[in-house]
């Protein structure tokens, strides 16, 4: 057996392997619909383990296993020490404390939460990589992509915070926040988070000079990320709130929130934020595969990833 067939080969059970995690992710965010019916954590689990999963492998293909462990290291140390940080001093997310939905906690920090970072932290950096492209100077390419991917990341957040600090109390904000209930320090909170994880792997990244990979892995990876935005729709189901929940919220400082209004201004982040940056990362990659510069030879869809 060749080089060539065996790199095929590899090809092909990558995808298979990134497709069943994908439909296990867009699974759970179906179970996010019955809370009553499944077991809270076990949708918490189904939400994180396959799109961590699916990073690892998706970035193997890309990038090389090493680069890409090195990424999930990097947003693994960074999240824990800032959400560390915070839990003790209120830098830079603000002052909150977990309850049990999340699961087990080392030092006050659920597990599960450090590594819904990769996941998602991972598929954002492949939406701001695409959009921002390779085919302009490194340096602003490499200052750049970082704090697209932050944006891209930071309104998942935007998002789901709302709903998962009102309705699932999965965390609870001790001074309340005037964004539904959460202050707006956490998500400078989250920027700089992200900015930092992200900022680190542009540089040794560039440093180590690995290429974009093929533009039909990076939509797989793209095709997650919406998943993760339209996902947020079965949140407006009535299924999705317990029977008998107050159509009021009241935070922790005493400010009173509609619950259709958390759950709306989630549903407007999600089609109105994420998901253009996911339609636009699609339409770039689809110029890449057809030539990026006048007299460049078209990327073939299934050219070879860079691999280690």
């Amino acid at each position: 057996m060749d080089l060539a067939t065996i790199q095929e080969m590899e090809r092909s059970v990558a995808a298979r392997v990134l497709v069943v995690l994908w439909l296990i992710y867009a699974g759970a965010r179906v179970l996010q619909a019955f809370p009553t019916r499944v077991p809270t954590l076990l949708i918490v689990i189904l939400h994180v383990v396959p799109a961590a999963a699916f990073a690892l492998v998706h970035g193997w293909r890309r990038y090389g296993m090493r680069l890409t462990l090195l990424f999930a290291g990097l947003c693994l140390a960074v999240a824990s020490a800032f959400e560390s940080l915070s839990l003790r001093t209120g830098f830079p997310f603000g002052h909150y404390d977990f309850t049990g939905v999340m699961g087990p906690k080392v030092l006050q920090l659920p597990v599960l939460l450090a590594l819904a970072y990769v996941g998602v932290g991972y598929v954002s950096w492949i939406v701001a990589e695409s959009l921002v492209g390779s085919d302009g100077p490194g340096l602003p390419r490499l200052l750049v992509t970082p704090v697209v991917a932050s944006c891209a990341m930071t309104a998942w957040d935007l998002a789901m915070d709302p709903v998962w600090a009102n309705i699932d109390r999965a965390w609870v904000w001790r001074d309340g926040g005037v964004w539904f209930g959460v202050p707006l320090s956490n998500y400078f909170g989250w920027m700089l988070t992200t900015w930092v994880f992200y900022q680190a792997f542009a540089l040794i990244q560039a440093r180590r000079d690995r290429g974009d990979g093929a533009p039909g892995w990076a939509r797989l990876a793209i095709l997650m990320y919406a998943t993760v935005a339209l996902g947020n729709v079965f949140v407006a189901l009535p299924s999705a709130v317990p029977a008998g929940y107050p159509r009021i919220i009241v935070d922790t400082a005493g400010r009173r929130w509609i619950l259709s209004n958390v759950i709306g201004v989630c549903l407007l982040i999600s089609v109105c934020v994420m998901c253009p940056l996911a339609l636009a990362a699609w339409v770039r990659t689809r110029n890449q595969r057809t030539g990026r510069k006048s007299g460049e030879a078209p990327l073939h869809p299934d050219s070879e990833p860079v691999t280690a």
